[in-house]
């Protein structure tokens, strides 16, 4: 029998000691979390991404539709060499010039245009920049379905991220245009004239291109997005009768037909949500295909760059020049990065790896297909849900459901909390453990017997492990979790705010019961029981005792590095009623089930002694966080030696 209760608490102890608990703690807090942050707009596709995203130290993040409305419209447009004002009065274009833009707008588009037959409005549908062309092409004078009717379409190039351009092949009688729409810049760097007041083709002079140049600057500081028309004449004869799926149409010596500002306002509260990130110490990137102008000019608006502050390369540079550096310069700079503007796909990519290599942990938006490699390679990937492809959700972590950053902001809140949570477990898990271990084996090893007996222990487990897991597991997100730095990716868990409030608790119930443990009986004044019956009560009360030091220490593990352990308690009724069942279960332990613990029952006087130990782990809480701790982890003392063991080992083997 001697040798089965010995094997019973080893085992026992082992029980206590591993924390078992974790697993269940972590998910518990990620699964609450995933279906809050569902509230706030966010669709966790993996489980995992919660607690990364509390530990992003950069954001890189799309312009449209994710810092901006993504609701688009013309609100500006240069045409013959002259400003429209406004810019849907075009009285002046000749006729023909008309009849070609409005031929380029109606063709070389990816949307589409419902007339009702009752003659109610127009319904256009498309991407928001097609949609914006479209009805301001539907205010000039379009009638859709007539212009596609009057031409036939021989050859189509799709709009392309790298080229910034889509064009398309169209002929209507004998005649072949092909027109092309795209940035503005870009397109106007390929024509080599432009289209005069009277609609005869002028060549592009040095000082014409330079009076578009100037136009499209002053839009794009304006926070616009410039598209501009062009098109050229093709030779029916020259057009591939068979293999015209791989005809590539010519994008050189083109006409230019105009240029249109479309205004994308900044989302409301973007600005705080950036600025949120910025005191979280989290840095937000703007990735963008839009002109550098036009991206310096929301970044601003949004708050991603101080207008007091550098706004030159490196810390704006085109995607161009970043594709173009080798890849030790891409890493030396990609810290500095925050706007990229005209920048492709793979653009992306590069600046994520270049961060990764950094020791970064960085988050992605994307919505496009070819967004996917840059969301995948990304620590977390961000999908638009309402503008995002299929393609890009499946390559992403998270889904934002309203296109919206302030959602982002809150995702990166709710991974702070996921962390923090599983943290405060691991304080009150591992006070526990250290406690009962101590206690279990000084008392063992000096008189041969224990005080927490197996069935105790497992209680006491039961309390550590689900009742604890579920009580500090939905701690909600508090502002203060915003004014942290990330932890980024080599910080340890177990911090050394952590190990100072362990040790302080677990000193203090180590002391207190071994205390009462060897002197118990004398300072419980319980020499008039029969030595059986005192023993057994002393036992009884260092298991409540132990038990009540945990139900108050619980209250302290929900606030590691706050004083106030009570702010917000009561808004936490999960954590309230866990703390309420415990109580009442070991009230019912102690009081009925006496015989199952090989227990006795207390009196009003031991009960008060024992819930008045437990109390006094509140002051000693909040005393013991005046104590300092230095910012150096406590594992980094034990690398050196570690280290240096392991050298002096493979110095022998050599040797």
């Amino acid at each position: 029998m001697g040798a089965i209760r010995i094997l019973t608490i080893a085992v026992t102890i082992v029980v206590v000691a591993v924390p078992e608990g974790l697993p269940l703690a972590v998910t518990l807090t990620l699964a609450y979390s995933m279906r809050k942050m569902m509230r706030d707009k966010a669709l966790v596709r993996r489980l995992s991404s919660c607690e990364t995203m509390g530990s992003a130290t950069t954001i890189c993040s799309d312009k449209t539709g994710t810092l901006t409305l993504n609701k688009m419209t013309v609100v500006e447009a240069h045409f013959i060499g002259t400003r429209l004002d406004p810019c849907d009065d075009v009285r002046a274009i000749s006729s023909s010039s008309a009849a070609l833009l409005i031929e380029g707008i109606a063709q070389n588009t990816t949307g589409t245009v419902f007339l009702p037959e009752d003659g109610g409005a127009a319904d256009v549908t498309g991407s928001p920049t097609e949609k914006a062309i479209l009805s301001w092409g539907l205010k000039i004078g379009m009638d859709f379905n007539n212009v596609r009717s009057k031409s036939s379409v021989l050859h189509v190039f799709p709009f392309n991220s790298e080229k910034k351009r889509g064009g398309v092949a169209v002929q209507s009688d004998t005649e072949v245009h092909i027109h092309w729409k795209g940035a503005a810049e870009l397109v106007l760097s390929s024509c080599k004239s432009w289209l005069s007041l009277d609609g005869s083709v002028q060549p592009m002079g040095a000082q014409k291109r330079n009076e578009y140049k100037k136009s499209i600057e002053d839009m794009a500081k304006s926070s616009l997005r410039c598209v501009a028309f062009a098109y050229c004449l093709c030779d029916i004869e020259k057009i591939p009768k068979e293999d015209i799926a791989d005809w590539k149409l010519p994008e050189e010596d083109l006409t230019l037909l105009g240029i249109v500002g479309i205004k994308d306002p900044c989302r409301p509260g973007v600005r705080n949500a950036v600025q949120l990130c910025k005191n979280a110490g989290v840095k937000v990137r703007m990735v963008t295909g839009d002109n550098i102008e036009t991206a310096k000019a929301i970044a601003l608006e949004c708050g991603i760059l101080d207008a007091n502050g550098v706004i030159s390369e490196p810390f704006v540079i085109e995607g161009r020049a970043f594709r173009e550096m080798s890849e030790i310069a891409r890493g030396e700079i990609a810290d500095k990065i925050t706007v990229m503007g005209r920048s492709s796909p793979n653009d992306k990519l590069l600046l994520v790896q270049a961060l990764k290599r950094k020791g970064h942990v960085v988050a992605v938006t994307g919505d496009g297909t070819n967004d996917a490699p840059a969301l995948h390679e990304a620590d977390i990937g961000l999908a638009m849900g309402m503008s995002g492809t299929e393609v890009a959700k499946e390559s992403s972590d998270i889904i934002i459901l309203d296109d919206d950053f302030t959602s982002v902001v809150k995702v990166v809140r709710w991974g702070r909390s996921v962390y923090a949570n599983i943290q405060k477990f691991i304080q009150f898990q591992l006070t526990v453990n250290v406690a009962a271990l101590v206690i279990n084996v000084i008392a063992a090893v000096s008189s041969g017997d224990v005080p927490l007996n197996a069935v105790e222990l497992l209680w006491v487990n039961l309390i550590m492990d689900t009742l604890g897991a579920l009580a500090l597991a939905t701690e909600p997100p508090t502002d203060n979790l915003m004014k942290r730095q990330p932890v980024g990716r080599r910080e340890p868990l177990v911090t050394n705010i952590m190990w100072r409030n362990l040790f302080v608790q677990a000193i203090y119930q180590i002391a207190i019961l071994l205390i009462f443990n060897f002197s118990g009986k004398k300072i419980l004044r319980l020499q008039n029981e029969s030595p059986d019956n005192a023993e057994k009560m002393k036992n009884t009360f260092i298991f409540n005792t132990f038990v009540f030091c945990q139900i108050f220490n619980e209250f302290n593990a929900r606030k590691p590095e706050e004083r106030n352990v009570f702010k917000g308690v009561t808004k936490n009724h999960l954590f309230m009623g866990i703390v309420c069942v415990t109580t009442v279960f070991q009230i019912l332990i102690v009081e009925f089930l006496g015989k199952f613990f090989k227990i006795v029952r207390l009196n009003w006087s031991l009960w008060l002694v024992s819930v008045a130990i437990g109390v006094v782990s509140w002051p000693l809480a909040y005393l013991g966080k005046f104590i300092p701790v230095p910012v150096r982890p406590l594992q980094a003392y034990f690398k050196p030696c570690w280290k240096s063991s392991r050298r002096d080992e493979e110095e022998g083997r050599q040797g």
